[in-house]
C-alpha cells in the first residue's frame, strides 16, 4: 500500500483538498473544528504533505524566493557568526515565511549571469523578492509578467512592482551632522560603494546635504570608492592616506568597509576616534564587536525580509492592488569609533 494522499485526507475528513491544502498552508483561514478533523485524519493515516502534491492541488508551489548579488566577503567566510546585511534580511524572510506557510529558496548571483538565475528559479516560486540592481530592469519586466515580486532597497526600478528602502539620505545625513555639530569635525571624506549601488548613492546624497547645510565645502563624487567588503575597505583607506592629508573622519558607505579600515589605520599609527573618527552604515553585529565599537546608522535588515514577504502575500491575496512603496526608518547608533562614549 502506498503512502497516504491529500486524496486520502481530504475524503476521510469529508472536505475538499482545497482545505487539506489550507490547513497545512495558512490554518488561520480554516475554521477550528475542521482544521482539528483534517489534522486528527492526517496523524491516523500517516500523512505528510508533498510540496509537488500541493502544487498541483493548488496550482502554487507553496514556496517563495530571495535573490541577492554576491558580494561575499572572503576574509569572513570561515566566521560564521558574523551576521552581514543579506544575511539579516534572509533571515527576516525566513520568520515571515513560516508565518505565512511558506518555504523560502535563496538564490545568489550565479556565474552565468541574472538570465540564468532568472530561469532557473522563477518557474518553482509563487513570489519572488529581489535586491536592488541584481536583476537588469527588462528581466524584471518579464518576470512580473509571471509571477509577484517585490524590490528590496534602491529606488523602484520599475512602476508597477512593490518596493521597500530604507530612508538612506536621511539616516546619512543626520550622522554626518552630527559628526560636524556634535564633535566639531570639519574635514570629512565619504567612502562609497561600487557605481552601480543605488543604497551607496543615496548615502552620500545625505552626507553632502549634511555638509551644505553646515556651509562646508561639498564634493561632487565620494573620496574614493569600495566593494562593500572588508577587502574594499582597507584598500580605499590606503588609497586615501597615500594621497593625503588625513581627513578629521572617514564615513563609509557600509559597516563591513569601515571595519576593515580599522587594520590599515592601526598599522599606519592611526588612532581611532583620537586621530580620526570612522562611522559606517548597516548595523551588522561586526560593528558592535570590534573595538572601539563602531558608530553606525542601523536599517532593520531583518524587517526588510519581513515586509517583502508581507508584501509578496498581499500580492498573492490582491493580484490587482496598486504597487505599494515601503519607506522604513532607520536609527542612529552612536558608539566609541566617532569620540562617544559608549552605552554602559
Amino acid at each position: 500500500m502506498g503512502a497516504p494522499t491529500v486524496y486520502d485526507v481530504a475524503e476521510r475528513a469529508n472536505v475538499s483538498i482545497a482545505t487539506v491544502s489550507r490547513v497545512y498552508r495558512n490554518p488561520g483561514s480554516v475554521r477550528e473544528q475542521t482544521r482539528d478533523r483534517v489534522l486528527t485524519v492526517a496523524r491516523e493515516l500517516g500523512y505528510v504533505p508533498s510540496g509537488n502534491a500541493r502544487g498541483l492541488a493548488t496550482n502554487t508551489t507553496g514556496v517563495l524566493g530571495l535573490c541577492f548579488p554576491d558580494h561575499a566577503d572572503p576574509e569572513l567566510d570561515e566566521i560564521e557568526e558574523q551576521t552581514l546585511y543579506a544575511d539579516e534580511i534572509t533571515r527576516g524572510m525566513e520568520r515571515a515565511a513560516r508565518r505565512h506557510g511558506y518555504a523560502l529558496l535563496i538564490a545568489a548571483s550565479l556565474a552565468d549571469g541574472p538570465e540564468s538565475l532568472v530561469a532557473s528559479v522563477a518557474g518553482r516560486v509563487d513570489g519572488f523578492a529581489v535586491l536592488a540592481r541584481t536583476i537588469a530592469t527588462a528581466d524584471l519586466e518579464l518576470m512580473v509578467r509571471r509571477l509577484p515580486v517585490v524590490m528590496i532597497a534602491g529606488p523602484r526600478e520599475v512602476d508597477h512592482l512593490d518596493h521597500i528602502e530604507v530612508a538612506n539620505a536621511d539616516g546619512e545625513r543626520e550622522l554626518t551632522t552630527h559628526l560636524i555639530a556634535d564633535h566639531g569635525l570639519r574635514r570629512l571624506a565619504f567612502v562609497g560603494g561600487a557605481d552601480d549601488s543605488p543604497d551607496a548613492d543615496a548615502r552620500f546624497l545625505g552626507f553632502q546635504e549634511a555638509l551644505r547645510e553646515a556651509g562646508l565645502p561639498v564634493p561632487e563624487e565620494p573620496a574614493e570608492r569600495g566593494d562593500f567588503t572588508q577587502a574594499g575597505g582597507r584598500a580605499a583607506t590606503h588609497r586615501l592616506l597615500d594621497r593625503g592629508p588625513l581627513p578629521e573622519a572617514l564615513v563609509f558607505a557600509n559597516d563591513q568597509m569601515a571595519v576593515g579600515a580599522y587594520e590599515v589605520l592601526e598599522r599606519r599609527g592611526v588612532r581611532v576616534p583620537a586621530d580620526v573618527a570612522v562611522v559606517g552604515f548597516d548595523g551588522i553585529v561586526l560593528g558592535r564587536v570590534v573595538r572601539p565599537s563602531l558608530t553606525t546608522v542601523t536599517q532593520p535588515m531583518r524587517r526588510l525580509g519581513e515586509t517583502a514577504v508581507d508584501l509578496l502575500i498581499e500580492r498573492l491575496t490582491e493580484p490587482t492592488r496598486a504597487p505599494r512603496s515601503v519607506l522604513l526608518p532607520v536609527t542612529q547608533t552612536r558608539r566609541a569609533s566617532c569620540g562617544c562614549r559608549p552605552p554602559a
